[in-house]
Protein backbone atom coordinates (compact mmCIF):
# COMPACT_ATOMS: atom_id res chain seq x y z
CA UNK A 1 0.00 0.00 0.00
CA UNK A 2 2.88 2.47 0.92
CA UNK A 3 4.43 1.65 -2.67
CA UNK A 4 1.12 2.65 -4.08
CA UNK A 5 0.80 5.59 -2.95
CA UNK A 6 4.05 6.44 -3.16
CA UNK A 7 3.59 6.27 -6.91
CA UNK A 8 0.68 8.52 -6.75
CA UNK A 9 2.35 11.43 -5.15
CA UNK A 10 5.06 11.20 -7.43
CA UNK A 11 2.78 12.63 -10.07
CA UNK A 12 1.77 16.24 -10.59
CA UNK A 13 -1.18 18.38 -9.20
CA UNK A 14 -3.81 16.76 -11.64
CA UNK A 15 -2.97 13.01 -10.44
CA UNK A 16 -3.02 14.01 -6.97
CA UNK A 17 -6.01 15.64 -7.18
CA UNK A 18 -7.57 12.68 -8.57
CA UNK A 19 -6.63 10.18 -6.17
CA UNK A 20 -7.54 12.59 -3.19
CA UNK A 21 -11.05 12.51 -5.04
CA UNK A 22 -11.19 8.80 -5.42
CA UNK A 23 -10.07 8.52 -1.74
CA UNK A 24 -12.74 11.20 -0.77
CA UNK A 25 -14.90 9.06 -2.54
CA UNK A 26 -14.18 5.83 -1.06
CA UNK A 27 -14.93 7.11 2.96
CA UNK A 28 -17.89 8.25 1.39
CA UNK A 29 -19.24 4.99 0.51
CA UNK A 30 -17.74 3.13 3.23
CA UNK A 31 -19.37 4.88 5.91
CA UNK A 32 -22.58 4.40 4.52
CA UNK A 33 -21.94 1.15 3.38
CA UNK A 34 -21.46 0.52 7.36
CA UNK A 35 -23.79 2.81 8.70
CA UNK A 36 -26.59 1.63 6.29
CA UNK A 37 -25.72 -2.00 7.02
CA UNK A 38 -25.93 -1.99 10.55
CA UNK A 39 -29.22 0.27 10.39
CA UNK A 40 -31.11 -2.08 7.71
CA UNK A 41 -30.31 -5.06 9.81
CA UNK A 42 -32.08 -3.73 12.88
CA UNK A 43 -35.14 -2.32 10.61
CA UNK A 44 -35.93 -5.46 9.39
CA UNK A 45 -35.56 -6.87 12.68
CA UNK A 46 -37.58 -3.72 14.16
CA UNK A 47 -40.71 -4.31 11.37
CA UNK A 48 -40.99 -7.67 11.92
CA UNK A 49 -41.35 -7.13 16.34
CA UNK A 50 -43.23 -3.96 15.57
CA UNK A 51 -46.06 -5.52 13.69
CA UNK A 52 -46.77 -8.54 16.05
CA UNK A 53 -46.61 -6.88 18.95
CA UNK A 54 -49.21 -4.21 17.03
CA UNK A 55 -51.52 -7.36 16.45
CA UNK A 56 -51.12 -9.11 19.87
CA UNK A 57 -52.56 -5.41 21.62
CA UNK A 58 -56.15 -5.84 22.49
CA UNK A 59 -57.10 -2.03 21.09
CA UNK A 60 -55.58 0.91 19.37
CA UNK A 61 -53.94 2.39 21.69
CA UNK A 62 -52.16 -0.30 23.86
CA UNK A 63 -50.95 -0.97 20.25
CA UNK A 64 -49.53 1.99 20.03
CA UNK A 65 -47.96 2.11 23.26
CA UNK A 66 -46.41 -1.24 22.05
CA UNK A 67 -44.87 0.40 19.04
CA UNK A 68 -43.30 2.86 21.02
CA UNK A 69 -41.66 0.04 22.81
CA UNK A 70 -40.93 -2.29 20.09
CA UNK A 71 -40.24 0.44 17.05
CA UNK A 72 -37.22 2.83 18.31
CA UNK A 73 -36.52 4.04 14.78
CA UNK A 74 -39.89 4.55 14.36
CA UNK A 75 -40.80 2.74 11.07
CA UNK A 76 -44.24 1.53 12.05
CA UNK A 77 -45.52 3.71 14.39
CA UNK A 78 -45.58 6.97 11.81
CA UNK A 79 -48.30 4.75 9.96
CA UNK A 80 -50.51 4.46 13.04
CA UNK A 81 -49.78 7.77 14.14
CA UNK A 82 -50.98 9.49 10.50
CA UNK A 83 -53.91 7.01 10.10
CA UNK A 84 -55.00 8.01 13.66
CA UNK A 85 -54.72 11.71 12.57
CA UNK A 86 -57.95 11.30 10.41
CA UNK A 87 -60.30 11.64 13.43
CA UNK A 88 -58.46 15.18 14.20
CA UNK A 89 -59.25 16.25 10.98
CA UNK A 90 -61.12 19.33 10.54
CA UNK A 91 -64.04 18.49 9.10
CA UNK A 92 -64.54 21.38 6.48
CA UNK A 93 -60.66 20.39 4.90
CA UNK A 94 -59.71 18.55 2.02
CA UNK A 95 -57.74 16.54 3.93
CA UNK A 96 -61.24 15.13 5.44
CA UNK A 97 -62.71 15.31 1.55
CA UNK A 98 -63.96 11.40 0.60
CA UNK A 99 -64.94 8.91 3.08
CA UNK A 100 -62.87 7.18 5.46
CA UNK A 101 -61.15 4.51 3.01
CA UNK A 102 -59.56 7.27 0.86
CA UNK A 103 -58.67 9.21 3.92
CA UNK A 104 -56.25 6.60 5.45
CA UNK A 105 -55.31 5.39 2.17
CA UNK A 106 -53.74 9.09 1.44
CA UNK A 107 -52.54 9.50 5.12
CA UNK A 108 -51.07 6.16 4.79
CA UNK A 109 -49.81 6.21 1.74
CA UNK A 110 -47.73 9.69 2.62
CA UNK A 111 -46.11 8.64 5.83
CA UNK A 112 -45.03 5.55 3.81
CA UNK A 113 -43.49 7.91 1.76
CA UNK A 114 -41.62 9.58 4.90
CA UNK A 115 -40.22 6.38 6.22
CA UNK A 116 -38.89 4.65 3.11
CA UNK A 117 -37.38 8.62 2.14
CA UNK A 118 -35.44 7.84 5.65
CA UNK A 119 -34.72 4.37 4.53
CA UNK A 120 -33.23 5.36 1.07
CA UNK A 121 -30.90 7.95 2.59
CA UNK A 122 -27.28 7.03 1.55
CA UNK A 123 -28.49 4.82 -1.93
CA UNK A 124 -27.73 8.17 -4.45
CA UNK A 125 -24.19 8.39 -2.99
CA UNK A 126 -23.26 4.91 -3.39
CA UNK A 127 -25.16 5.07 -6.97
CA UNK A 128 -23.03 7.92 -7.91
CA UNK A 129 -19.63 6.49 -6.91
CA UNK A 130 -20.26 3.10 -8.32
CA UNK A 131 -20.81 4.78 -11.56
CA UNK A 132 -18.41 7.46 -11.49
CA UNK A 133 -15.30 6.41 -10.09
CA UNK A 134 -14.55 3.99 -13.07
CA UNK A 135 -14.46 7.82 -15.36
CA UNK A 136 -12.33 9.17 -12.22
CA UNK A 137 -9.56 6.70 -12.25
CA UNK A 138 -9.82 6.31 -16.35
CA UNK A 139 -9.04 10.03 -15.77
CA UNK A 140 -5.82 9.49 -14.11
CA UNK A 141 -5.34 7.04 -16.39
CA UNK A 142 -5.06 9.18 -19.27
CA UNK A 143 -3.01 12.01 -17.79
CA UNK A 144 -0.44 9.33 -16.83
CA UNK A 145 -0.41 8.21 -20.36
CA UNK A 146 -0.59 11.95 -21.34
CA UNK A 147 2.59 12.57 -19.39
CA UNK A 148 4.75 9.04 -20.62
CA UNK A 149 3.95 10.65 -24.48
CA UNK A 150 4.98 13.83 -23.44
CA UNK A 151 8.71 12.45 -22.17
CA UNK A 152 9.06 10.84 -24.95
CA UNK A 153 8.30 13.43 -27.26
CA UNK A 154 10.33 15.95 -25.34
CA UNK A 155 13.19 13.88 -25.52
CA UNK A 156 12.78 11.96 -28.96
CA UNK A 157 14.56 8.67 -27.26
CA UNK A 158 12.60 5.88 -26.02
CA UNK A 159 13.89 4.91 -22.52
CA UNK A 160 11.79 2.61 -20.12
CA UNK A 161 12.70 4.73 -17.33
CA UNK A 162 11.40 7.72 -18.96
CA UNK A 163 7.68 6.05 -19.04
CA UNK A 164 7.71 3.59 -15.94
CA UNK A 165 6.74 6.48 -13.94
CA UNK A 166 3.93 7.40 -15.43
CA UNK A 167 2.70 4.42 -17.17
CA UNK A 168 2.52 3.19 -13.51
CA UNK A 169 1.00 5.81 -12.14
CA UNK A 170 -1.66 5.15 -15.07
CA UNK A 171 -2.50 1.83 -13.80
CA UNK A 172 -2.50 2.59 -10.10
CA UNK A 173 -5.41 5.00 -11.36
CA UNK A 174 -7.00 2.31 -13.32
CA UNK A 175 -7.48 0.01 -10.56
CA UNK A 176 -8.19 2.70 -7.32
CA UNK A 177 -11.48 4.08 -9.68
CA UNK A 178 -12.84 0.14 -9.89
CA UNK A 179 -11.68 -0.77 -6.05
CA UNK A 180 -13.95 2.59 -5.02
CA UNK A 181 -16.55 1.57 -7.11
CA UNK A 182 -17.13 -2.36 -7.23
CA UNK A 183 -17.95 -2.16 -3.17
CA UNK A 184 -20.32 0.46 -3.92
CA UNK A 185 -22.04 -1.43 -6.94
CA UNK A 186 -22.10 -4.07 -4.16
CA UNK A 187 -23.63 -2.40 -1.49
CA UNK A 188 -26.15 -0.38 -3.20
CA UNK A 189 -27.90 -4.04 -4.82
CA UNK A 190 -27.46 -5.63 -1.66
CA UNK A 191 -28.84 -2.92 0.54
CA UNK A 192 -31.35 -2.04 -2.36
CA UNK A 193 -32.54 -5.79 -1.82
CA UNK A 194 -32.94 -4.80 2.35
CA UNK A 195 -35.34 -1.84 1.66
CA UNK A 196 -36.65 -3.16 -0.63
CA UNK A 197 -37.77 -6.68 1.90
CA UNK A 198 -38.47 -4.02 4.54
CA UNK A 199 -40.82 -1.60 1.91
CA UNK A 200 -43.03 -4.69 1.27
CA UNK A 201 -43.54 -5.54 5.10
CA UNK A 202 -44.49 -1.79 5.41
CA UNK A 203 -47.28 -2.11 2.61
CA UNK A 204 -48.34 -5.21 3.78
CA UNK A 205 -48.92 -3.53 7.30
CA UNK A 206 -50.38 -0.44 5.89
CA UNK A 207 -52.83 -2.27 3.62
CA UNK A 208 -54.09 -4.39 6.65
CA UNK A 209 -54.11 -1.47 9.34
CA UNK A 210 -56.31 0.51 6.85
CA UNK A 211 -58.84 -2.98 6.46
CA UNK A 212 -58.56 -3.06 10.17
CA UNK A 213 -59.66 0.70 11.08
CA UNK A 214 -62.05 0.97 7.82
CA UNK A 215 -63.54 -2.20 9.62
CA UNK A 216 -64.02 -0.73 12.86
CA UNK A 217 -66.03 2.66 11.50
CA UNK A 218 -67.95 0.47 9.82
CA UNK A 219 -68.61 -1.82 13.02
CA UNK A 220 -69.18 1.90 15.04
CA UNK A 221 -71.70 3.30 12.55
Amino acid sequence: MGGVWQTIWQGDAVSRSVALLLLAMSVASWVVILWKGWLLRRAVRDVQTSTAAFWQAGYLDEAQQRLKTFDPRRLVLPLLEAARTIEQAAPQTLAAAGDRSQQLTRALRDALHRVLHRLQFGQVLLATVGSTAPFVGLLGTVWGIYHALTEIGIDGKFRIEQVSGPVGEALVMTAAGLAVAIPAVLAYNVLGRQIARIEADLEGFARDLRELLVHHQERAQ
